[in-house]
């Protein structure tokens, strides 16, 4: 079953992916560049301990409480942290997107 970020381990989520899926048309060369643009943006564009706690939350399917524990901070310094990098990802990626528009536009 999928690791989702939103009713973990419910069946409706991955039902939903799934069916997502599969009446997407194939958009399967944007999802591939989306994919390198998030992991250069986990490695160049997120602090250290952003990229630490985003892969331990998402990657590893951790809670905030289980991180916390892990390296030692409080359960709302995880969380802002989380935010913190998901604001900057987002920046990053759009960014990146709004640039590539662009340059389509251009040619």
């Amino acid at each position: 079953m999928p690791n989702t970020r939103y009713r973990r381990g419910k069946v409706y989520a991955a039902d939903m992916a799934v069916y997502t899926r599969q009446m997407a048309a194939d958009n399967s060369q944007e999802v591939s560049r989306l994919k390198r643009n998030l992991i250069r943006a986990l490695k160049e564009d997120v602090t250290a301990k952003q990229r630490q706690v985003l892969l331990l939350y998402y990657a590893e399917g951790l809670n905030m409480r289980e991180i916390g524990e892990r390296l030692g901070v409080d359960k709302s310094t995880i969380s802002r942290t989380i935010k913190r990098g998901e604001r900057r990802l987002q920046r990053c990626l759009r960014y990146g997107a709004e640039a590539y528009l662009k340059s389509m536009d251009q040619e």
